[in-house]
């Protein structure tokens, strides 16, 4: 019996001592070791060695949209930002975005509802991106690019779509806001100040908001104007005769302007292609440049 008793003993020991099935059956296990060994514990530092990399920051023209943060969804990552003079709008943003309070950079995580602020905006697909946001404890300026809608120069409201956000900006004009033409120096020369806030003109705002969340005007910039004459010297980046449009590069300021043109009055030589240099004298319709010349350069 004794003997029985040690033999029963000596196997539960080697029971004991014998590691699990389970443990052998894991082919993943050295991998994870090896994962582990090299990144060490798991931290911010040691996600960004293993994850993809963020695609850069969309490119395009960004516009300076001032307001107050009105909701944050941090699982979607986007906010809600009531505009000054114009309805609520949806921004996207992610870690690319650069975040400011009071000009102090701080975390992501420190967006708050309530908050006054000023948004470089980007157009990213079909969204609003966030380049940067930046909290303020005063009311921000603000800034709308777009095309005249309306001008009453009784009440001395205007009205602008703005080119982003595709939403009518409703602003008032004081009598010392500053209107200038700028661009090339024929155009300049005819500025006509509120006169040129007719419907289609191309403007940007610079604007202050008020204490009642409205949008007051500082500085109106006019781009162009219904039946204006432009020369524009620089490359076709574009060509389509079926489309009637062309698509010409600037050098001089790095824009790119699209130009419609009658293919009958211009018909497509070997000589005018795409990476030709050309001149073309057009004129501006509202919402499209016309061409009345082209000649190559």
């Amino acid at each position: 019996m004794t003997r029985l008793f040690q033999l029963v003993a000596l196997g539960s020991v080697a029971c004991l001592c014998m590691p699990f099935a389970g443990a052998q059956s894991d082919p993943n296990a050295d991998a994870r070791a090896a994962v582990t060994a090299d990144l060490g514990a798991p931290g911010p530092d040691n996600l960004a060695a293993v994850l993809p990399p963020l695609p850069p920051l969309p490119r395009g023209t960004t516009t300076v949209i001032g307001g107050v943060i009105h909701k944050v969804d941090p699982v979607r990552d986007q906010l809600v930002l009531d505009v000054f003079g114009s309805q609520p709008m949806k921004i996207l943003y992610d870690v690319r975005t650069r975040m400011y309070r009071d000009g102090k950079k701080i975390p992501i995580d420190d967006l708050r509802t309530g908050d006054h602020a000023s948004v470089e905006t980007v157009l990213d697909g079909d969204g609003v991106f966030a380049q940067s946001i930046h909290m303020l404890s005063q009311a921000p300026t603000g800034q709308c690019q777009g095309q005249v809608v309306n001008y009453d120069p009784g009440t001395r409201q205007l009205t602008v779509r703005d080119s982003i956000s595709q939403q009518p900006v409703t602003l008032a004009v004081p009598a010392n806001a500053s209107i200038a033409r700028v661009g090339q120096r024929a155009f300049v020369a005819a500025n006509l100040g509120t006169s040129d806030l007719q419907p289609g003109s191309l403007v940007t705002v610079q604007f202050d908001a008020n204490n009642q969340g409205g949008g007051v005007a500082s500085q109106i910039t006019i781009l162009a104007t219904p039946g204006a004459s432009f020369l524009f010297t620089g490359t076709i980046v574009y060509l389509d005769t079926h489309s009637s449009l062309m698509v010409v590069h600037d050098p001089q300021n790095d824009q790119d302007y699209r130009i419609s043109f009658d293919p009958a009055l211009f018909p497509v030589s070997p000589d005018l292609h795409e990476g030709s240099r050309v001149m073309v004298r057009a004129s501006f319709y509202g919402s499209r440049y016309v061409a009345g010349s082209i000649s190559l350069n």
